[in-house]
């Protein structure tokens, strides 16, 4: 698997359909012992770094201890992978816990010289480090999806809610389905899911009928479904919520009286299989990144670690090829070549095409795909080029 990201203009169908391909096309590397977990077992080393002219530094901030050790193992797992996939050496990745503490990890990154920081993992921690990481000049680049975040040098690698929401409504509105109701969760992910919503239904020309909250539960969900029965006509139905969410939600929509309502949702649905087991669940379509690289990088990470990878592991690996490409530009011991992030073409990972805005949130080709038994189906590819 290669360490670098061929800008999109390789076209990203012909790319991800030749995944070894990519290996050819390294040009830079990675040193992989300084971060790189023996056997896959335990959490990476927190390594002090020693003064060394021609080296990149580079800061992997995750917790890889606490209660999301075993997300951020993951992640650190993906960046092990994708180090040793490389061969490159002037490039040097340490790994700092934030599972002991943000502010700490953080302080000891910028104190080891590290020019640039990649993580955390969640948008409140991602406050904490970039009150520490701007004033030193530290640019950001976060496995976080909280928009709230981002920007003054802080870039959002994770998948926003808000593309696979436009995405999966104005492919609906496209097979004939035009009027829209939701119902998201009731916590910040649902309340701008309320925003994305209206905003994709307005612009696919769609007709927004209600949005309810529910929190899950098999009682919040016959409420908000009766609410929307006594409305009526309605065509589709968006979950904005987890797939264990969704499994509780949609068995209650069609007690309640909406049998055909086609059943829509986001990308937090492609990183929960059980989906594809459960009866329900079967129609429904959601968009998101395209998962034909990661069937083959996840082959890649169980020969190493012995285990499937988790979905959002993806974004580790990409993460160092992202680093590998850009170190063309970026001479030893100076800034990170910010400015290289927002390139117009932007870049391709395993999660497919991407590319940064100067406001730090991240555009991505995405793909609808359609839940049936035991698998997710592609039923709309993702586009092979970004709109200007």
């Amino acid at each position: 698997m290669s360490a670098t990201i061929a800008a999109t203009s390789a076209r990203p169908q012909a790319l991800a359909g030749q995944f070894k391909k990519l290996l050819i096309l390294a040009s830079v590397a990675l040193l992989a012992a300084c971060s790189s977990i023996p056997n896959g077992k335990g959490p990476p080393p927190v390594v002090t770094a020693d003064p060394m002219d021609g080296m990149h530094r580079v800061a992997l901030l995750l917790p890889v201890t606490g209660p999301d050790a075993d997300v951020g193992q993951a992640i650190a797992n993906a960046t092990a992978l994708a180090l040793t996939d490389t061969k490159v050496t002037n490039i040097r990745m340490i790994t700092y816990d934030t599972g002991t503490g943000v502010a700490a990890a953080t302080k000891r990154a910028i104190a080891d010289g590290n020019k640039l920081i990649l993580g955390p993992l969640r948008g409140d921690d991602v406050v904490e480090v970039a009150a520490q990481a701007k004033p030193a000049g530290v640019p950001i680049i976060s496995f976080s999806n909280d928009i709230g975040v981002a920007g003054q040098n802080v870039f959002l690698l994770g998948h926003l809610p808000n593309q696979s929401i436009e995405r999966v409504v104005r492919y609906a509105q496209s097979q004939g389905y035009n009027r829209f109701a939701g119902i998201v969760s009731a916590n910040v992910y649902g309340q701008r899911a309320q925003s994305n919503m209206t905003v994709a239904v307005r612009a696919a020309g769609g007709t927004l009928v209600a949005i309810q909250e529910s929190n899950g539960s098999a009682a919040s969900a016959d409420a908000a479904a009766r609410r929307l029965v006594q409305l009526g006509g309605i065509d589709a139905i968006l979950i904005a919520d987890s797939g264990r969410a969704a499994i509780a939600t949609v068995p209650a929509l069609r007690r309640n009286g909406l049998r055909t309502a086609k059943i829509l949702g986001t990308d937090l649905w492609n990183i929960d299989g059980t989906l594809a087991s459960n009866a329900s669940m079967y129609g429904a379509w959601f968009a998101s990144v395209s998962d034909t690289l990661f069937t083959q990088y996840a082959a890649k990470y169980r020969a190493r670690f012995g285990k499937a990878p988790l979905r959002l592991s993806s974004l580790g690996y990409d993460s160092v090829l992202l680093v590998a490409r850009l170190a063309r530009e970026w001479r030893p011991g100076t800034r990170f070549p910010v400015g290289q992030l927002t390139d117009p073409q932007g870049f391709i990972g395993v999660d497919g095409a991407f590319r940064f805005n100067a406001n730090g949130l991240t555009d991505r080709m995405l793909e609808v795909q359609e839940i049936e038994a035991g698998k997710f189906v592609t039923i709309s590819p993702a586009p092979t080029q970004f709109a200007k």
